[in-house]
Order: C-alpha cells, then sequence, then structure tokens
C-alpha cells in the first residue's frame, strides 16, 4: 500500500467484517513529538487471545476466501520502518484498537493519503455504522461523527446526490483547514 489512508482502509474493512456498529478512526499529528498516530477502535467480535498472537502473520486470517491477510503485516512493516510501532487490542465480544506510530518527518513514512475521500467512501458504503472520525495536527482538530449527521438528514441515505456533494466539500474542507500553515 502506498499511503496511510489504504491501511487504513484495509483495517476498517476488518471492523466491519466483525461487525462492528460504532468505529473510530483518530488521527494524531504531532510535529513537536515527530509522530503521527493513527488508532483504529471498533466494538466488533474482537479476537480471541490465541489469535491476536499471531494476527501479524501473514498466513493467519479468519477470511475463507483466501489464505492470506497482509493488512495488518503491512501496517506493521510501515510504521517500523519509520521507527514506529504497532499495537493491538483485542477482546472477545468487545472489540479491537489498533494503534499504528509512525515517525511524521521520517524519509521512509508514506504519506497520509486521501482521508477525506477515504471517510467519504466508508460513510457512504457503511450507513448502517456509526463513524466518528477525528484528524488533530498540532493544536488544530477535525471531528465528525455520522450519527449527529443521520439525525439531521432523518431518511435520506448520504448517497443522496446533494448529500454526497455536501458531505465531499465538508470532508475535504475540514482537511484543508488542517494543513493550512499557521501564522
Amino acid at each position: 500500500m502506498r499511503e496511510i489512508s489504504l491501511h487504513i482502509l484495509d483495517i476498517v474493512q476488518n471492523s466491519v467484517v466483525a461487525k462492528a456498529t460504532e468505529i473510530e478512526v483518530d488521527i494524531c499529528e504531532d510535529k513537536k513529538l515527530d509522530k503521527l498516530t493513527v488508532v483504529i477502535r471498533d466494538n466488533g467480535c474482537g479476537m480471541s487471545e490465541e489469535f491476536l498472537k499471531k494476527v501479524i502473520d501473514p498466513f493467519a486470517t479468519k477470511r475463507t476466501t483466501r489464505k492470506v491477510g497482509l493488512g495488518i503485516p503491512l501496517l506493521k512493516m510501515a510504521a517500523e520502518n519509520t521507527g514506529g510501532s504497532l499495537e493491538i487490542q483485542s477482546k472477545e465480544g468487545e472489540g479491537t484498537v489498533v494503534t499504528a506510530v509512525f515517525g511524521l518527518s521520517h524519509i521512509d513514512r508514506q504519506p497520509l493519503g486521501d482521508m477525506a475521500g477515504t471517510m467519504l467512501g466508508l460513510f457512504t458504503a457503511y450507513e448502517d455504522i456509526r463513524f466518528l472520525y477525528k484528524h488533530k495536527v498540532n493544536e488544530k482538530e477535525f471531528f465528525v461523527d455520522t450519527k449527529e449527521i443521520r439525525n439531521v438528514l432523518g431518511d435520506v441515505p448520504f448517497q443522496a446526490p446533494e448529500v454526497y456533494l455536501w458531505l465531499s466539500d465538508f470532508l475535504k474542507e475540514g482537511e484543508e483547514e488542517l494543513n493550512q500553515m499557521e501564522v
């Protein structure tokens, strides 16, 4: 994977398969500490202690459609290539937390990628799941709770053209504001 946003998409897909009804995606770019931290938390079915111990093995997967699961091992490698780390906490019946830490300015760190597009795709593909998305750059923060948007929209789907365009613009503007130079 060439961008961290694609790793995030892959891990969130695991949460969807684990039947999560609530998924948090939390990104923190701390320039003072030179760290980029990505946390993905879900309330899905979780993993057994036995499977958790071998989840970083590319040949350990719960999928029946193929025999390899490269998402977690690739994310681990991407984080460790920057002097960072990967930690996974999971409990059966309670959910999973995946935390990846990257060296923010490390030459081998992949670009974050299109987080607005990634989150838009997730919001519209999985409207029944509550997403809490937070992206923080130093002191600036952008936060979206799809439950709040759903409460305003009522029965109007996120895929309705006007809503989709508004949501796309909202996410792009939120991300752009985070990356504007501080004066």
